[in-house]
């Protein structure tokens, strides 16, 4: 069982990146935030748990993350790996994926970080506001999800490089190009 993480800022392209490899590859892209409406709209027991906290405004544990995660790489299709897409965020969450990929009998084979400018994060998130509607991705409250990214996820790579699974990819390349830079950084991982 392979599984990649897929690392970078909001905006990077994480998520366009991880479908495509996940057409491309076999392998299921595994998003928290799809884990998130599913068990959510579903009302799922985890959902339920997860909307207590959501509704008095406050930050889902990393227990109830983890066990959504969980439940999702036990599905079929995830037997031979997946495309982790916005998971892990925090050092605590890595340590739990650690303890769940060896229960699993995974490892983690690469960790491509997509690496883009901070001024061209901010201008692509302010255009997708704007083309989806998004009235509350304003400059500022984008600004504070690239320092809770700082602070929060970005000591994750430290984390990673450590174990020699970092390969940066230049996000700022055509979409085409991203892609078969990470089918590459992939290939060679495996």
């Amino acid at each position: 069982m392979k599984f990649i993480i897929l690392i970078g800022p909001p905006g990077a392209g994480k998520g366009t990146q991880a479908k495509l490899l996940e057409q491309s590859l076999g392998l299921p892209q595994v998003s928290t935030g799809d884990l998130f409406r599913y068990n959510l709209k579903n009302e799922t027991e985890l959902g339920k748990l997860a909307r207590t906290y959501m509704d008095k405004g406050e930050l889902v544990p990393d227990a109830v993350t983890v066990a959504m995660v969980k439940d999702r790489l036990a599905s079929a299709d995830a037997a031979g790996g997946a495309i982790l897409d916005g998971f892990p965020r925090t050092q605590a969450q890595a340590d739990a994926l650690d303890q769940l990929l060896e229960q699993l009998g995974g490892r983690i084979t690469v960790v491509p970080n997509l690496v883009v400018d901070r001024e061209e994060l901010v201008q692509r998130l302010l255009a997708r506001a704007q083309i989806e509607g998004r009235a509350d991705d304003t400059e500022d409250t984008i600004r504070t999800r690239m320092r809770v990214y700082e602070e929060q996820t970005k000591p994750l790579l430290d984390y990673y490089q450590q174990r020699g699974l970092v390969v940066n990819v230049d996000g700022l390349q055509s979409r085409e190009a991203v892609q078969q830079a990470l089918r590459r950084v992939i290939e060679q991982a495996a």
